[in-house]
């Protein structure tokens, strides 16, 4: 089957569609945190090693400005700090109760902002989207593992 020649740009439009649908479900709720200090908890809530310094390289910033927004964090009760049980000298990124309840009341708005766009499609549509879905994302792991991109590279 040929590939329209405006593929990419339908594929970016709904991208940034779904983001639009994403980012509503958070700023119709009043957030107590912004979108970086609820992007932090996302990340170290998946990692469960994560210190300081393995914060600033996910989010590409220089580690006083990942301690800074751990400072922020731990002064509203969504973050602590602990020694690594393993190097005392570590410091381990720990999410609270409290960062876990709401990353998962976040997930939940998200989820139902999207399943909302979705029940305004037909049902045919909706298993069409999940079978590309899925064979994009199959193509985007098999290019990401045959040729991973060097932090080292990549320019300013």
């Amino acid at each position: 089957m040929e590939r329209p020649p405006n593929l990419a740009a339908a594929v970016g439009a709904a991208a940034e569609a779904l983001v639009g649908v994403l980012d509503s479900a958070v700023s119709r709720h009043q957030m107590a945190v912004s979108p970086t200090q609820l992007r932090v908890l996302s990340l170290i809530s998946g990692r469960p090693e994560t210190n300081v310094n393995g914060l600033a390289e996910l989010l590409d910033v220089v580690p006083s400005s990942a301690s800074r927004l751990c400072d922020r964090l731990e002064a509203v009760g969504l973050l602590r700090r602990v020694p690594d049980p393993r190097d005392r000298r570590e410091v381990r990124l720990v999410p609270t109760p409290a960062a876990e309840t709401l990353l998962r009341e976040l997930q939940e708005r998200r989820h139902r902002a999207v399943q909302a766009v979705l029940d305004r499609m037909p049902g045919r549509a909706q298993h069409e989207l999940l079978l590309a879905l899925l064979a994009f994302e199959r193509a985007a792991a098999a290019a990401t593992v045959e040729s991973p991109v060097d932090s080292s590279t990549r320019t300013a």
